[in-house]
């Protein structure tokens, strides 16, 4: 089975990932486990060489067995650390279940709707990709099988914690960074909720960086930047953008959550950025 997106090199399968138009990422696999094209896109979860099972959305890498916890741990605990007592959790995105997963291991979250537009992509990561998604099954999240931005308009004031987990600004992600969504996101958290999103890497796409730190802070009566290194990502360096309307700083004097990388050091010097950045946002 060889699809659009893996090539042969050598008598071997290689996904070649281009990014933009100046940058190809190949990854040498074992096989691929599982392909469909759904309705929105191109789903698939591949095993390879380096970083075991991954997730691949249209031909790029989203989340892996190796480092998809990196992500999944600083989109989730950072917020939660911030906001000192979510109860409601809302997820855009995150198909892959690790944000939810992360979520549920808070005890006084009593529920998490996870939106994700493509029923696909949470099928094939339940049944083939259970080092992020944990086969998640906990009670508390309810799957909401629709498009965010939609869903979002139809629930107000209603979220401590929004988290957008969201693909690159191509395709089905690209309305999740316009600034109509964050003001509708603003309208669906409580008084004092607050967001988070991803928003790329600082050195490949300093654009798209600035821009949604820039909005969100248009939105918000708080921003902040934070940051991780994550080896599969382009640029390795990855940052995330929180929009608050109360809460600020971290509301953890320890971290007791069982994790591979966040701890209490991590989510306090997460914010501390280097000068280039402290340049730009």
């Amino acid at each position: 089975m060889l699809t659009t997106y893996t090539q042969q090199i050598n008598g071997e399968t290689w996904l070649v990932e281009d990014d933009r138009d100046n940058l190809k990422i190949s990854y040498r696999l074992k096989e691929i486990v599982a392909e469909e094209q759904s309705e929105f896109q191109h789903v698939m979860i591949v095993d390879s060489f380096d970083f075991g099972r991954t997730l691949v959305l249209d031909g790029v890498v989203q989340t892996t067995s190796a480092d998809g916890h990196i992500y999944n741990e600083m989109i989730t605990h950072v917020p939660l650390s911030i906001h000192p007592n979510a109860k409601k959790v809302l997820i855009i995105g995150g198909g892959d279940c690790g944000a939810a997963q992360e979520a549920a291991k808070y005890e006084q979250v009593e529920t998490i709707d996870l939106v994700e537009i493509d029923q696909t992509v949470v099928k094939l990561c339940q049944e083939y990709l259970p080092e992020v998604s944990g086969r998640l099954s906990d009670p508390r999240v309810h799957y909401h099988f629709t498009d965010g931005m939609q869903y979002v308009k139809e629930h107000k004031n209603e979220y401590d914690v929004i988290i957008v987990d969201s693909s690159d600004p191509v395709g089905p992600g690209e309305v999740l960074f316009a600034k109509s969504f964050y003001l509708d996101i603003y309208d669906a958290l409580k008084t004092d909720g607050l967001m988070v999103c991803q928003s790329m890497s600082p050195f490949l796409n300093q654009e798209i960086t600035s821009q949604t730190y820039r909005r969100i802070g248009e939105t918000f009566p708080h921003q902040k930047l934070y940051i991780a290194t994550i080896p599969t990502y382009p640029g390795a360096l990855w940052s995330f953008t929180i929009g608050s309307k109360e809460h600020q700083n971290i509301n953890v004097e320890s971290f007791d959550k069982q994790t591979k990388y966040v701890n209490y050091n991590i989510l306090k010097s997460c914010f501390e950025l280097p000068a280039f950045l402290q340049k730009f946002v």
